[in-house]
């Protein structure tokens, strides 16, 4: 058993998983074996603040997350972590000054596990660890898949049983879409429908690379499609237990999208489930959902969303493994 320390640090929020990795090659193709959780965190820095209009990571963005991850630093310690690996994504491929990021990183990582760095990756290789987190426990009767990791600065659409087959990163995201489009408290139709032009834009990108018509299930990933799932599911507190793996049909699903798209930002706030970290962004999470489900609706025949809490985290610890 090798005790593991995995971070990823996005657009809108920063994670934590320690966990103790066993059973190796219950996995084919991967490093790793099965995961049993240790720690389990997740804190909202929005990294990602700005970027998509300036280029560059606010000094406050990189503060913000830095004070999480000096916190995460101590739990890897405390926990006696032996390996560790962060990834960045989409907000830090596009920042200028990302090098900053990555000084900070090295600090504060550096001083648990000497050396121990933050690395960004490709879009590619974030579609595959979604992927790879996503679906290692599923059962391959329900595939082919196709995986959406829905984050703040992209979203990728991945399709395949065990291994990934085809994926794509879309450069659309909830903050991303947020701070370009709805801009307005509630936002108007107007902006809802440049929004939704924008997404269909993007996600025709994907639907052009991934083949999504071969697939059976859509599992969806990530904080947006986990609180929708909530919020369709009438829960009153966020249960992660009780999320995880469950299925929420697209006449419960998309109500609660239109719902939430027409809301202000204080009627979402007061929202059982959700966290106040999302509040302001979760609209726009909510148009991609809803255009997500007509694209697999009309070219795979689903008609139900099926979401995971595991996913580009779980893939991170699985690769070092």
């Amino acid at each position: 058993m090798k005790r593991v320390g995995a971070i990823d640090c996005g657009t809108n929020s920063i994670r934590l998983l320690i966990a103790d990795a066993n059973d190796p090659g219950s996995i084919a193709g991967s490093a790793g074996g099965r995961l049993r959780d240790v720690h389990r965190e997740m804190r909202i820095v929005r990294l990602g603040q700005g970027v998509d209009a300036t280029g560059q990571f606010a000094a406050e963005a990189i503060e913000r997350t830095k004070h999480a991850l000096v916190d995460y630093a101590e739990l890897l310690r405390r926990h006696d972590v032996s390996t560790v690996r962060m990834v960045a994504t989409s907000a830090t491929r596009d920042a200028a000054n990302r090098d900053d990021f990555f000084a900070m990183t090295s600090e504060v990582l550096g001083a648990v596990v000497p050396g121990a760095v933050a690395e960004v990756i490709s879009g590619d290789e974030e579609a595959r660890l979604s992927f790879h987190g996503a679906v290692y426990e599923l059962d391959t009767t329900a595939a082919p898949f196709v995986v959406v990791d829905l984050g703040g600065g992209s979203t990728e659409v991945v399709l395949g049983e065990r291994e990934m087959e085809a994926g794509y990163s879309a450069d659309i995201g909830c903050v991303r879409l947020t701070e370009r489009c709805l801009h307005s408290d509630p936002p108007t139709a107007v902006e809802v429908a440049a929004a939704r032009e924008v997404v269909r834009e993007r996600l025709g990108e994907a639907l052009r690379v991934v083949p999504v018509e071969r697939a059976r299930t859509w599992v969806g990933v990530a904080g947006t499609m986990t609180t929708l799932a909530a919020l369709a599911q009438g829960m009153t507190t966020y249960d992660p237990a009780a999320i995880h793996l469950s299925r929420v049909g697209f006449g419960d699903l998309l109500p609660v999208c239109e719902d939430i798209i027409a809301m202000s930002h204080d009627q979402r706030a007061a929202l059982g489930p959700m966290h106040e970290g999302r509040v302001d962004v979760i609209g726009g999470g909510a148009i991609i959902t809803e255009e997500l489900a007509d694209a697999l609706g009309s070219r795979a025949d689903i008609g139900e969303l099926v979401v995971s809490e595991h996913d580009i985290l779980d893939g991170i610890a699985l690769s070092i493994a």
